[in-house]
C-alpha cells in the first residue's frame, strides 16, 4: 500500500496502477506455489489491486482537475477553501532592510468539490488562522512541487477574505498551545523556545541557533511530535491509573490520546502514532499486549487509505521507520547484548537510539544533505530528560487557560530539563565533524541506504566482521580525533579571516592573543558566524564592529555576544532601520556590552591590530532606501601583521566617491564593497590597488553578486580575487599567502598566493592565453565590452564623445537587488572605430586585457574614471585625529 502511494504522488497514477498490480501478481503467484505463508500471499493479492485502484483514482483526479490547467496557465482566481492544517511558518534569512524571520506561511486546504490546494500566503495576516476554518482566499495558481495530492498552489498576497469560526474544539486547542507559550516566557529565549516545540510541536518561537545545533546533533527529531510524544503522555496516564484495572486505565489513556492529537494537530507523525497507540490500548483493554507489529501495519494501512498524500510525507516515514526499527530491531540487539553480560538498562539505552538513527539515517541525508555522527551519544545523553520534560509541558498547556501562575512554576521546574537538551545539541555540535555532508534528495538516501544495508550485513558475517569493523574505527579516526589532535582549520599564523556565512559579511582581525580579535558584521545567520568564531577559537572580543544596520551584516549578533566576553559594540551614524537599530540596542544591553559610535580619524589600537576609522565623514541623512545606509557604512583600515586591510562595509557610488579624497587608500587586502555589486568606482578601485580583494557572497543568490565587471576590473589590476561562496572561508597569512576552506566534503585547505605585478611588464602569448583561462572570460562577452574599452597600445587614438545624460546613471534592478554585470552604451555613443583586420584587433584585444591599468567602468553616461569627485563629495577638512587603546 505504501510503495503504490510513493510511486503515484512521486511519478503518476499509471506508475501507481503498475505498482499495485505488479504486488497483486506476486501475491498471486505466492498463493499458486506456496513461496509463503496461504495468509501472507492472500493478503498481499487483496492490497495491492485495493492499492492500485483508490491511489490511482485520487492521482488522477489530481493531475486532471481544473485547477491544475489553471495553474499550467498561471491564472488568477479567488476561492473559498477549507483550512486543513495549521499554518507552518517559512523562515528567510534578512537582507538589506528587511529583517530575517517567516515572512510567509504554508497553509494546506481543500475546496468544496474536494480539490486539494497549497496556500503561500504572507505570515502576519495569515498566521493565526486554524484548521477547519472556511476563508476566501484570491490570488494567482501555480503548479503544485509534486509529492502530495495538491492540484495547485495558490500564491497569495492579501489578507483572507470574511473567515468563519473555527470548530470549538479547534479553539480549544490553540487557546492551550497559546497559555503554554506565555507560560514558556518565564525561561531564557532558548528554553521558552525549545519547551512548545519538545511538547507540541510548536516551534514559531524557536531560535534558529538551537534548530541548526539540533541538526548536526540528530536531536531534531525533538523539535517534531512524534510517537515518542504520545507513549510518554498515553504511558503515564495508564501507570497512573492501573490499579483501577487494564481496561480502565487502557480507556482513560485513550482520552489522553485523543486530547493529545488535538492538542498537537494532525501532523503525519501524530496521526501514525494516534492509530498505532489505539490499536495498542484496544489490545491491552483486550489482554493481548504483544501486538506491536500489527498496530504498526494496520496505521500505515489505515492512514494511506484514508490520506494517500502521507505515503509521500517525510514525518510520516521518518516515524513510520524509526517506529519500525524500535519493533523489530531493538529487542533483538538487546537480547544478543544481554548475553553477552551487558546489563538490562544499559543494552536498552544503547540499542534504542542506534536502532531508530541508523534506520532513518538514509531518510535524514536525503531531506538535510548531512549524517550525524554524534547522534546516537547525544540522544543516550538527552534521552533521560525529555520524558519529565514533555509531561511537566503538557501539564502546563492543560492548566495554562485557567491557572497561569500554577502553569508558570510547572513550565520552571521543567527548566533545568530543558536546559540540559539545550546543552547537549551546543556540545554535541561542536565535535569537529558531528556532522558529514551527504548528497540530498533520493540518489543521497538510497546511496546511504544501500552503505547502511550492507554495512549491517557484513557485521552479521564472522569472516568479514573485523574488517568492517576496522575500516569504520579508521573511519571515525580520520574523521573525528584527528580534526581534534592536529586541526587543519584555522591555519596557523592568519592574521585575516573571512566567514563564509552566505549572503552577507563576517571578517575576523586577529590579534597577537590566540583567543581576541575584532569582528567586523556578523552575517546574517547566528550559525554560521557563530560555528567560524568557534572554529577559531575566540573567546574575547575587544570590539565588534557593526558597518552598517542591514540585516545581513546584523543577524547573528546575539549568537556572537551569547558565550563570548564583548568589549563594546561599534555603530555607524546612520540609525537605519529602526528595527535593527532597536534589536542591537536591546541585544547589548540583554549582555551588558555598551554602544559606540566612531568617528571619522579615531583610532583603535590592540597587541598586533591597529584600526583606524576613514568614514563616513558626512553628517547622516535621514532618507528612506537601502543605498542611503548603504553609503554610510563605516570603512575602516586595518593595520596588520599581514599588511593594511581595507574594511569597506557596503559602501556604493556616493560612499566610493567621498573616499576618493583620503591621502592613501591603498591596502593589500580590500573586502570588495557590497558583496561585488555593480555599483563600485572602478576609480576608487584603482586608489586602493589591492593584491587580494576577498568578496563574501553567497551561493546563488539572486541579486546577481558578485558582478563580473567589478571582478574583471579588479583581476585587470593584479588582485587575486577569491570568493567565499566558492573557496569557503578565506585566510590571510603574512606573506601574501591565503588559505581557503572549501564547504564540499570534509574540507580542502589550498594555498595561493597574489600574482606578482612585476611578471605582467613583459607579456607573452602564453601569459594570454593564461590569462584568458583563469580569469574565465567568455566569448560571448568579449565583444560586447571590448568594444568600448580604451585601447593604451593602438598608434591612432580617437577621442568618444557621449550625448549628454538625462536622470540617474544606475540601470535599474530586478527583485531588490543588483542583477551584476555592466550596463550597454547609450544609443548615438561615438566609439573608435574597429581594425578591419580582425586577427590583428583580436590581438590587440587579449594584449590590452593584460596590459590595460587604466579602471574604466561602463555606465549610463559612459565610462567612469577620475577622483576629482571624491573630494567635493567629503567636504570639509579631515576630522582631528584621536586614539584609543583597547583592552
Amino acid at each position: 500500500m505504501w510503495a503504490t502511494a510513493v510511486a503515484g504522488l512521486f511519478l503518476n497514477w499509471q506508475s501507481a496502477v503498475a505498482t499495485g498490480l505488479a504486488a497483486g501478481a506476486v501475491g498471486f503467484a505466492a498463493w499458486r506455489k506456496a513461496w509463503w505463508t496461504r495468509t501472507c500471499a492472500i493478503a498481499l493479492l487483496i492490497s495491492g489491486p485495493v492499492a492500485a485502484a483508490w491511489v490511482g483514482s485520487n492521482v488522477l483526479r489530481a493531475e486532471t482537475h481544473p485547477l491544475r490547467l489553471a495553474a499550467n496557465e498561471g491564472r488568477g482566481t479567488t476561492l473559498t477553501v477549507e483550512l486543513d492544517t495549521r499554518p507552518k511558518g517559512i523562515r528567510a534569512d534578512g537582507f538589506g532592510g528587511q529583517r530575517a524571520g517567516v515572512g510567509h506561511v504554508i497553509i494546506k486546504a481543500s475546496t468544496d468539490d474536494g480539490a486539494r490546494l497549497v496556500l503561500l500566503a504572507p505570515a502576519d495576516k495569515w498566521r493565526d488562522l486554524l484548521p477547519g476554518q472556511r476563508v476566501t482566499a484570491k490570488g494567482t495558481l501555480a503548479p503544485p512541487r509534486g509529492g502530495d495530492l495538491a492540484s495547485a498552489l495558490l500564491r497569495v498576497r492579501g489578507p483572507p477574505i470574511d473567515p468563519r469560526p473555527p470548530p470549538p474544539w479547534q479553539t480549544w486547542a490553540d487557546d492551550h498551545r497559546d497559555g503554554l507559550r506565555q507560560a514558556s516566557a518565564v525561561l531564557d529565549d532558548e528554553e521558552a523556545g525549545l519547551l512548545p516545540a519538545l511538547v507540541v510541536g510548536d516551534t514559531e518561537q524557536m531560535v534558529p541557533r538551537i534548530v541548526d545545533e539540533f541538526r548536526a546533533a540528530g536531536l531534531a527529531h525533538l523539535l517534531a511530535v512524534s510517537g515518542a510524544n504520545l507513549a510518554i503522555v498515553c504511558g503515564a496516564v495508564y501507570l497512573l491509573l492501573r490499579k483501577l484495572g487494564p481496561r480502565k486505565a487502557a480507556g482513560a489513556a485513550l482520552v489522553a490520546l485523543v486530547g493529545f492529537v488535538l492538542l498537537a494537530g494532525p501532523e503525519p507523525s501524530v496521526l501514525r502514532a494516534a492509530v498505532m497507540g489505539a490499536v495498542a490500548l484496544l489490545a491491552l483493554g483486550l489482554g493481548r499486549e504483544r501486538s506491536a507489529v500489527p498496530s504498526l501495519a494496520a496505521a500505515v494501512l489505515v492512514l494511506v487509505v484514508v490520506d494517500p498524500a502521507l505515503g509521500g510525507d517525510p514525518g510520516f516515514a521518518l516515524s513510520v521507520i524509526a517506529t519500525a526499527a524500535l519493533v523489530l530491531l531493538a529487542p533483538r540487539w538487546a537480547r544478543a547484548l544481554k548475553q553477552r553480560g551487558v546489563p538490562n538498562g544499559v543494552a536498552e539505552a544503547v540499542v534504542v537510539p542506534t536502532a531508530a538513527s541508523l534506520v532513518t539515517a538514509p531518510v535524514v541525508a536525503g531531506l538535510s544533505g548531512q549524517v550525524s555522527l554524534v547522534s546516537v551519544v547525544a540522544n543516550l545523553v538527552a534521552g533521560p530528560v525529555v520524558a519529565p520534560a514533555t509531561v511537566l509541558g503538557v501539564l502546563a498547556a492543560v492548566i495554562a487557560p485557567w491557572w497561569p501562575g500554577a502553569a508558570e512554576l510547572l513550565v520552571r521546574v521543567a527548566g533545568p530539563a530543558v536546559t540540559w537538551l539545550v546543552q547537549v545539541g551546543r556540545q554535541a555540535a561542536t565535535v569537529p565533524g558531528a556532522a558529514v555532508g551527504w548528497p540530498k534528495g533520493w540518489t543521497g538516501a538510497v546511496a546511504l541506504t544501500v552503505v547502511v544495508a550492507v554495512t549491517v550485513l557484513l557485521l552479521r558475517l564472522k569472516k568479514t566482521r573485523t574488517l568492517i569493523v576496522a575500516v569504520l574505527v579508521g573511519g571515525f579516526v580520520v574523521l573525528v580525533p584527528l580534526k581534534v589532535v592536529a586541526p587543519d582549520w584555522p591555519p596557523a599564523g592568519w592574521k585575516v579571516l573571512s566567514c563564509d556565512v552566505g549572503q552577507g559579511d563576517a571578517l575576523v582581525l586577529a590579534t597577537d592573543d590566540a583567543d581576541r580579535a575584532v569582528l567586523v558584521d556578523t552575517g546574517p545567520d547566528p550559525g554560521a558566524v557563530d560555528r567560524c568564531l568557534k572554529t577559531l577559537g575566540i573567546k574575547k572580543i575587544p570590539l565588534l564592529v557593526l558597518t552598517h544596520l542591514h540585516a545581513d551584516h546584523v543577524g547573528g549578533l546575539d549568537a556572537v555576544l551569547t558565550g563570548r566576553a564583548v568589549g563594546a559594540v561599534a555603530v555607524g551614524p546612520l540609525k537605519e532601520p529602526e528595527w535593527a537599530w532597536r534589536e542591537v540596542n536591546v541585544k547589548a544591553r540583554a549582555h551588558g556590552v555598551r554602544v559606540i559610535e566612531p568617528k571619522a580619524g579615531e583610532r583603535y589600537a590592540l597587541p598586533g591590530l591597529e584600526l583606524e576609522v576613514l568614514g563616513p565623514r558626512r553628517p547622516p541623512v535621514a532618507e528612506d532606501g537601502n543605498t542611503t545606509v548603504n553609503d554610510y557604512s563605516l570603512v575602516l583600515k586595518a593595520h596588520t601583521r599581514a599588511g593594511r586591510v581595507l574594511l569597506t562595509g557596503d559602501v556604493e557610488l556616493a560612499g566610493q566617491a567621498a573616499l576618493l579624497g583620503e591621502p592613501d587608500l591603498s591596502a593589500e587586502v580590500l573586502k570588495v564593497p557590497h558583496h561585488g555589486s555593480r555599483y563600485s568606482l572602478p576609480a576608487f578601485l584603482e586608489a586602493v590597488r589591492p593584491r587580494v580583494a576577498l568578496v563574501s557572497v553567497g551561493e546563488g543568490n539572486r541579486y546577481g553578486h558578485p558582478s563580473p565587471h567589478v571582478i574583471d576590473v579588479l583581476r585587470s589590476g593584479g588582485a587575486l580575487v577569491l570568493r567565499t561562496d566558492k573557496d569557503g572561508d578565506l585566510a590571510v597569512l603574512p606573506g601574501n599567502r591565503i588559505v581557503r576552506r572549501r564547504r564540499d566534503g570534509l574540507g580542502q585547505v589550498v594555498q595561493r598566493s597574489p600574482p606578482d605585478r612585476r611578471r605582467q611588464r613583459g607579456v607573452r602569448v602564453g601569459d594570454v592565453a593564461a590569462e584568458l583561462l583563469g580569469h574565465a572570460v567568455a566569448a560571448r562577452r568579449a565583444q560586447a565590452r571590448f568594444r568600448f574599452l580604451h585601447l593604451r597600445n593602438g598608434r591612432r587614438r580617437r577621442t568618444r564623445t557621449h550625448l549628454p545624460c538625462d536622470g540617474d546613471t544606475r540601470a535599474p534592478a530586478h527583485a531588490g537587488g543588483d542583477a551584476g554585470g555592466g550596463v550597454r552604451p547609450r544609443l548615438g555613443a561615438r566609439v573608435r572605430r574597429r581594425s578591419a583586420d580582425r586577427s590583428a584587433r583580436l590581438a590587440r584585444l587579449l594584449l590590452q586585457r593584460v596590459e590595460a591599468r587604466k579602471p574604466v567602468a561602463a555606465t549610463d553616461c559612459g565610462m567612469a574614471r577620475g577622483r576629482g569627485a571624491g573630494r567635493a563629495a567629503r567636504g570639509g577638512e579631515p576630522a582631528p585625529v584621536s586614539a584609543h587603546r583597547l583592552g
